[in-house]
């Protein structure tokens, strides 16, 4: 190589290290400059600290007797949890934190209180399962007890009302999704707690004495007829004509159900079939226009049902249907009115077979009659365009 390469060589190499150093030393008096000067880079965002306290922890003191609280108002709020019935509550059985619901205790001692009564605390706190039951709570936005809390009225129910959040244990057959017989039974006992007049009138009925006192689990509970967390306003005039395809309809058309207890399941049909119920499904021209037409719970009572044949209210006895019939019709109708009323049933040979039989009888003399009066018009009406073909060719 000569002389003179290896000089450019030299040079091209110096160059380099020059610009490198360069650099270097710019950089470093770039990232020395005050923090206004430069553009810096956002900080990483600081993971959020939950809180994972274990529930032992708070056990510890809270299965400890007698502990309370008194509230502002004079209220004792009390603290102390049965640890046994916790654990068997489907919270304690999926180990739920009792800090995902207690958001705001994370030290001891805790936060002072800013509810001033036991409802205030309530009213506070039930929010918060929308964090797990989201459907739920969206559903009772709707309801009438929402609507009612909305409006001002404080003791409407929400969610811990009916559901104690430490002792709740499940309601469903985790195969099935249905109530389970156990929870049938009991959301009637969980309603009277607000409705105790209804409840106490309910328990004797048909349905009630068979679900509580014979644990039936084919009887309709409170939550069949008005809806679980969307509870509608039962008042409502779109509400009364629901009742007979949406509430009663439903279970009475069960041939399942209703065959096992000997009941007809053409109520809904012998219902439309009839003036009342015509008018009530089929006259409406909107969801909330009312009517004075009777439906189901106008003859049968609403949470005070009664077997049919019961002697003192059942309307299978005439007598009982009469009074009934009087509400509308008035007291001068006469005692024979109640006769043309055929229940829920299908005439048959059985069951009203003298109606049944003059059914019969037009079912076969109608088309008969009107059959013979076709053939005869038919006839004659061939004879004469024979007649007068026969007397054209004659001419």
């Amino acid at each position: 190589m000569s002389t003179n390469n290896l000089i450019k060589d030299g040079r091209c190499v110096s160059v380099i290290i020059l610009i490198t150093l360069g650099l270097v030393l710019a950089f470093g008096a770039w990232i020395s400059l005050p923090g206004s000067m430069q553009v810096q880079a956002a900080p990483a965002p600081i993971p959020a600290i939950q809180n994972t306290t274990p529930n032992d922890v708070c056990l510890g003191c809270h299965t400890q007797p007698g502990m309370t609280i008194k509230m502002s108002n004079g209220n004792v709020l009390p603290l102390t949890l049965d640890k046994q019935k916790y654990s068997e509550s489907i919270h304690g059985e999926n180990y739920i934190l009792c800090t995902s619901c207690h958001t705001t205790i994370s030290e001891f001692p805790h936060p002072e209180k800013t509810a001033d009564s036991i409802r205030d605390f309530s009213l506070e706190n039930y929010t918060t399962c929308k964090q797990c039951h989201q459907e739920q709570y969206l559903k009772t936005l709707d309801s009438v007890h929402q609507k009612a809390l909305a409006g001002g009225n404080n003791n409407a129910a929400v969610c811990t009302d009916c559901h104690n959040p430490h002792y709740q244990t499940r309601l469903t057959d985790p195969q099935t999704g249905a109530l389970t017989p156990e929870a049938r039974v009991k959301i009637p006992e969980t309603c009277a707690r607000c409705h105790s007049t209804i409840y106490e009138s309910y328990k004797t009925t048909v349905h009630g004495s068979a679900l509580i006192g014979e644990g039936n689990p084919d009887v309709p509970t409170c939550i069949d007829c008005h809806g679980v967390h969307n509870i509608s306003d039962p008042t409502t005039s779109e509400f009364r004509l629901k009742t007979p395809t949406e509430m009663c309809g439903r279970c009475h058309t069960d041939a399942k159900v209703m065959t096992k207890y000997g009941i007809s399941t053409n109520v809904l049909n012998t219902y439309v079939g009839d003036f009342h119920g015509t008018t009530v499904i089929f006259d409406q021209q909107s969801p909330d226009q009312g009517t004075n037409k009777p439906v189901c719970y106008d003859c049968h009572g609403i949470h005070d049902i009664k077997r049919v044949d019961d002697p003192e209210s059942g309307i299978a006895i005439k007598q009982n249907l009469l009074v009934k019939c009087q509400r509308c019709h008035g007291d001068g109708i006469p005692a024979g009115f109640t006769d043309a009323w055929l229940s829920h049933y299908t005439p048959s040979p059985q069951v009203y077979p003298l109606v049944y039989f003059v059914n019969f009888f037009y079912l076969v003399f109608i088309p008969i009659v009107l059959g013979g009066m076709v053939i005869f018009v038919v006839s004659d009406i061939a004879r004469r365009i024979i007649d007068r073909k026969k007397k054209g060719a004659a001419h």
